[in-house]
């Protein structure tokens, strides 16, 4: 039997009063509490439904020990903040849809339910209906083939009010986000049954749409592709009325969903149409189920809240990253972009907290010559990262969990990662704490003067008056290395910079470097930052690139003590479980990184992961840091759980005699 649930709801909008209204209904929930902004909007909701807790604030709720899990009704642009900040409180989640206003503020949601072990589920409720699980059965019975192509539409026409959730560009409003979320989930969730999978994630999304005076999306459109040759038309809107249906077209009939997403809305039984070319009537699926939409969805919640998140087909967490990383995709491709999602928005920590190191942080630290910061060995690359709300995640994150050195350069993005870093510290009000790594004189412009050139714009992007180490990205053996070397003083003498090394030179360049630095008594360069992995790079993953991984090479930084920064410090996903010899899918992994030695040092990796109650990532990196030099790791994470996945690697200690037997030393 499903143990009861205390509920409490943050919002006192119309659908909190349908979710209220639902909770009646349900044999699991009961709603215990309300919160609004205003404690006699929450009274006067409250007393509708026999309510003794009537709050005046979200943060009340969230310390009565009365509630157990919360429903967030508040507008879009809160959902992130609330949800994290009810996941600290201990609270088991129930989530408008969207979950966030993009991919990265979901991201940030899902790790804080993680990261504080409770429940979380995005509220599609039409995906906790028999008839969901109804249509997958018929989908995959191949009662109309292969499945070609699926039209999606949830459209309709409000009444026009700037002010209004639906137009308000403040409150996350426009089409796309409103109900063109469902459209999203439809069509992948079709999609994966027709392939054989659950969910299908799409291969190309384009979209075109009408962007109002409001500023928001009053319609758009937009066509998915999808493994397997399947295409998706997804029609939605909040200021045109459409037929709001789904039809799924195969090589052998369709499928008509008449109402997809309210189904059973008023407890009645709701049907699913199958039109076969070789008969002549259509076949009618009925779905008998009296029990309310929005009650059966807190009873999912109820049910599974030991796992933390719902099964297949209610929204999973991982189904909720894709649809909001396909959301983001259709946004983009009609240039749909909030203010706050814009690199000036100053937009604050997601979390609602003032950015600064957690207690908990086990971050190492080290110094090089001529900083006076102290430098985080691990050491997180400005370059992956596209969006300025994906750059706060990612970057606030890091800063939290101790880090403190940042990596980016003159030609990522055209210049994009200089803005986003620079923006990110600017608005953080951190410069003093963080060490920033710049990089330029890429080939073709590897020249003293474009080192002149460049690192005047790069400190421009950056919003900064000094980069604290700059580092040429590229060599050119045409040119003799003491004209870097000038060049690269100059810029020091007058504060530009205050440290330089040289990425992707080989060790006979460096020496010609520095030997020349110390005879003209010129600053040499205090660090390299080549390729150093466990993991030997077999193939250069760019033109130009060089490694340092070899032993003759790491003899040398032993004698020398040269700090390394080393890039692709993870070769790559190598270590990631991507790699075995009989999948050649990644062709790129296949080139830098395959060969016999390698695997045997993931074998190695591997067995040394169990032993340790790591994963054998963790122990590529750690290898990188356990290193008889000073060495530093950079490391790229797209998401926030990569991030907390390298983290991992400061957790432990390798001995030496480990370090050698990894390397295939011994």
């Amino acid at each position: 039997m499903t143990r009861p649930l205390a509920w409490g709801i943050l919002g006192t909008g119309m659908i909190a009063d349908v979710f209220a209204r639902g909770l009646r209904e349900s044999t699991s929930g009961q709603l215990v509490a309300v919160a609004s902004r205003s404690l006699d909007t929450a009274q006067v909701f409250g007393a509708k439904f026999g309510l003794t807790h009537c709050h005046g604030s979200y943060e009340e709720l969230l310390t009565n020990p009365s509630v157990q899990a919360v429903y967030i009704a508040t507008p879009h642009p809160s959902h992130a903040v609330w949800a994290i900040k009810a996941a600290e409180a201990g609270k088991h989640i129930l989530c408008e849809k969207p979950l966030g206003l993009n991919h990265a503020e979901a991201m940030a949601i899902v790790d804080a339910a993680d990261q504080n072990d409770v429940f979380l589920m995005e509220a599609f409720m039409y995906r906790c209906h028999p008839q969901t699980a109804q249509l997958i059965e018929l989908v995959r019975s191949n009662m109309i083939g292969d499945v070609r192509v699926i039209q999606a539409t949830f459209s309709f026409h409000s009444a026009f009010d700037p002010e209004s959730r639906l137009l308000n560009e403040a409150l996350g409003g426009g089409a796309i986000l409103d109900v063109g979320c469902y459209c999203v989930s439809m069509v992948r969730l079709i999609a994966g049954a027709a392939t054989g999978t659950t969910i299908a994630e799409p291969i190309t999304v384009n979209g075109v749409g009408h962007i109002g005076t409001t500023g928001v999306d009053e319609y758009a459109l937009a066509t998915l592709q999808f493994p397997g040759g399947i295409l998706a038309q997804l029609a939605t809107g909040v200021q045109a009325q459409q037929e709001n249906v789904v039809r799924i077209f195969g090589t052998m009939g369709h499928i008509v969903v008449p109402m997809p997403w309210t189904p059973g809305l008023n407890n009645q039984p709701t049907s699913i149409w199958v039109h076969q070319h070789n008969k002549s009537d259509p076949q009618e699926f009925v779905v008998e189920h009296n029990v309310n939409l929005y009650a059966l969805e807190a009873d999912i919640v109820a049910e599974y809240l030991d796992a933390r998140e719902a099964p297949y087909p209610a929204m999973t967490w991982e189904d909720t990253l894709g649809n909001m990383r396909t959301l983001d995709q259709w946004r983009a491709s009609i240039n749909m972009v909030y203010a706050s999602e814009k690199p000036d928005a100053k937009t604050p920590p997601i979390t609602g907290r003032l950015l600064q190191v957690q207690p908990a942080s086990i971050m190492l630290y080290d110094t090089i010559a001529g900083l006076t910061k102290k430098i985080s060995r691990l050491i997180i690359g400005a370059d992956n990262q596209l969006t300025m709300p994906h750059a706060n995640v990612m970057f606030d994150a890091f800063f939290e969990q101790g880090g403190t050195c940042f990596d980016t350069a003159h030609i990522y993005n055209g210049g994009l990662s200089e803005r986003l870093l620079g923006q990110w510290v600017r608005d953080r009000g951190v410069r003093d704490q963080v060490v920033i790594i710049d990089k330029g004189a890429h080939t073709p412009f590897c020249t003293p003067v474009a080192v002149d050139i460049q690192l005047e714009e790069s400190l421009e992007r950056l919003q900064t008056d000094y980069i604290d180490l700059y580092l040429l990205h590229r060599d050119n053996p045409e040119i003799p290395a003491g004209e870097f070397i000038d060049v690269l003083n100059k810029h020091l003498v007058v504060g530009n910079i205050q440290a330089f090394g040289a990425s992707n030179w080989s060790i006979d360049r460096i020496v010609e470097a520095n030997t020349y630095a110390q005879i003209h008594g010129l600053q040499g360069f205090a660090v390299v930052s080549n390729n150093f992995s466990l993991a030997h790079m077999v193939e250069p993953v760019w033109p130009g690139c060089l490694s340092i991984s070899d032993a003759e090479s790491r003899t040398w930084l032993t004698r020398t003590q040269l700090p390394l920064m080393a890039w692709s410090s993870q070769a790559r996903g190598f270590f990631t479980g991507r790699a075995h010899p009989d999948n050649q899918t990644d062709q790129e992994l296949v080139r830098c990184w395959y060969s016999d030695e390698n695997f045997q040092r993931l074998e190695r990796a591997t067995q040394l992961a169990q032993e340790l109650g790591v994963t054998p990532n963790a122990i590529a990196l750690a290898y990188v840091l356990h290193q008889p030099f000073p060495s530093f790791a950079l490391i790229g994470p797209r998401t926030l759980g990569e991030l907390r996945n390298s983290l991992t690697a400061l957790s432990f200690t390798l001995t030496h005699d480990q370090v050698r037997w990894l390397s295939l030393d011994t």
